[in-house]
């Protein structure tokens, strides 16, 4: 349950893992339509899509701080087990002092709950600016297409079970050592967290990526999941960049282990670090 850890500047890293999820590739999107994608999956050459789920436990500064939550029970059995992950590790609930959520989907957001009650009693839940405005306004609703309404629910839990704990993040703020980087599109304000560290950085991108090799192959690649396709294309182009020119080291909900990037024909590989 307990994937790797590393050292990063103030923070020892730790990749908790919360499951695997599976879905059929049909869920695969191209921007350049939809003969363009069958060629692509047919060179990736897999029977269906499937990825991690992670989250992140951050020892350092101020106590635990967490990167996502993971799924909780909602999502089967196959998910769910960060919380178990989190017991190996030493780390209990009442341990967490702060969560830094990458965006509002119920595989890195549900797992703040158990049941009708907050699953960590004294953090505090920090959420993009852009996430939590869009999705704490129902307002919104109406304009977004009804599979995709799921972080309304999400955020107006975070409201009543977290009430006096819960911040937006701007843009270059969130704790000590840590920068939240914007990468919309995924979501409405999805974003990443860049740990600093003096020899080495590490980019925590949420779901920037979902499946390692075919997007960083192809960025044009997305998924049905995406709130906005082409928002989220050019936030995946751009930060397959930026961290290859940084030499940063990356990890996110839906990719094994700390990988660094670099640049490969007309696309990017991901290698391990």
């Amino acid at each position: 349950m307990i994937q790797h850890a590393r050292r990063i500047g103030a923070y020892e890293v730790v990749i908790l893992r919360d499951g695997f999820f599976e879905a059929p590739l049909d869920v695969l999107i191209h921007s350049d339509g939809e003969a363009a994608c069958d060629e692509a999956v047919a060179r990736w050459g897999k029977p269906n899509v499937g990825m991690v789920v992670n989250c992140f436990a951050l020892k350092g500064p101020g106590g635990i701080t967490l990167v996502d939550a993971g799924t909780g029970p909602s999502w089967g059995e196959a998910m769910g087990h960060a919380p178990a992950a989190m017991a190996a590790a030493g780390i209990a609930p009442e341990d967490v002092a702060h969560v830094l959520i990458t965006h509002l989907h119920g595989d890195h957001a549900l797992g703040l709950f158990d049941g009708d009650r907050p699953r960590f009693p004294r953090a505090g839940i920090l959420v993009p600016e852009a996430d939590l405005g869009f999705y704490g306004d129902e307002a919104n609703r109406a304009r977004t297409p009804e599979k995709k309404q799921g972080s309304f629910a999400i955020a107006a839990a975070l409201k009543q079970h977290y009430a006096g704990r819960l911040r937006s993040v701007p843009a270059d703020e969130a704790r000590p050592g840590i920068t939240a980087i914007p990468l919309p599109g995924h979501s409405f304000g999805h974003g990443g967290y860049l740990i600093a560290g003096e020899g080495e950085s590490l980019l925590l991108w949420g779901d920037a990526l979902h499946l390692f090799d075919l997007q960083a192959s192809d960025p044009d690649i997305g998924l049905v999941y995406d709130f906005d396709a082409a928002t989220a294309r050019a936030s995946r182009r751009g930060i397959l960049e930026r961290s290859a020119q940084e030499n940063w080291l990356v990890a996110g909900g839906h990719v094994e282990g700390f990988s660094r990037v670099v640049r490969k024909g007309a696309g990017y590989e991901l290698v391990a670090a």
